[in-house]
């Protein structure tokens, strides 16, 4: 996670926030142009994240509930004004990404695939979003009539065209569970270790009860990606446990993720 040293004028930031500023080094910790997050380097450390309007009440209300079992860090305060403000202290550690972990990836797989079944297994009574499934499948056809439809990042998937494509997704998607609490967008920079030790899940906006078949289709992705390897693709499902892994549901992920 990279952090750069940065300089700000506080009286742009939310006076609530004002507290934890005073006296800190602050870093851009900003990973997507949709959202500016900053590190502010005080006490055991905190995120402040800010985004457009509404953007992140979902994933505030999902940090929230995932802080509630245990799995992500605890949530200060979040607010909507003319921008989102969604302040949490640090989870410790390192993601995913950190060369400690890519440096070991058999190691790096079996820990990150095994902390999947955790979550997969936590209890998702009381989740506040109850039914990700239908938001995704709802998203996907979105992107779809909206002429979204990129296949760029899925190299060696066959993809016929928009159409074909949405055809298949929409005939199968009666198929995806709802049963499962989720992260969403399981990928090695959404994963905290503290050498080694599962430390906590960060960037939950996806996140909700849904399909476990969305987070295993990215967390083999990332794997891939991150690893510039499709080998570890299979140990990643082993670790996980194969008795909860359909070959034939994994298919359909991608059908959708071109339209998002």
């Amino acid at each position: 996670m990279e952090r750069k040293p940065i300089s700000i004028i506080i009286d742009e930031i939310p006076e609530i926030f004002h507290p934890y500023l005073s006296g800190a080094d602050i870093y851009d910790s900003s990973c997507s142009p949709e959202a500016r997050v900053y590190y502010i380097d005080k006490d055991n450390g905190y995120f402040l994240k800010k985004a457009p309007k509404w953007s992140m009440e979902k994933e505030a209300a999902m940090a929230e509930f995932f802080h509630s079992k245990g799995l992500s860090a605890n949530v200060i305060r979040y607010i909507s004004l003319k921008e989102d403000w969604f302040l949490s202290e640090r989870v410790m550690g390192e993601d995913g990404t950190a060369k400690m972990y890519l440096d070991d990836p058999e190691r790096l797989c079996d820990a990150f695939a095994l902390a999947l079944r955790t979550l997969h297994e936590t209890s998702g009574e009381g989740c506040p979003i109850p039914n990700r499934t239908a938001d995704y499948i709802a998203l996907a056809e979105h992107g779809y009539k909206k002429g979204l439809f990129d296949t760029s990042i899925f190299p060696g998937m066959e993809f016929k065209n928009a159409d074909a494509s949405w055809r298949f997704f929409s005939e199968n998607a009666k198929y995806l569970k709802n049963d499962t609490l989720i992260h969403g967008d399981y990928c090695l920079p959404n994963i905290i270790f503290d050498d080694w030790r599962f430390s906590g899940f960060i960037d939950l906006g996806n996140g909700g009860m849904g399909d476990r078949h969305i987070d295993l289709f990215w967390g083999a992705w990332t794997l891939f990606f991150n690893l510039k390897t499709s080998k570890y693709t299979e140990r990643f499902f082993d670790a996980y446990g194969r008795d909860k892994v359909d070959p034939d549901i994994l298919k359909i992920i991608p059908f959708a993720e071109v339209f998002g």
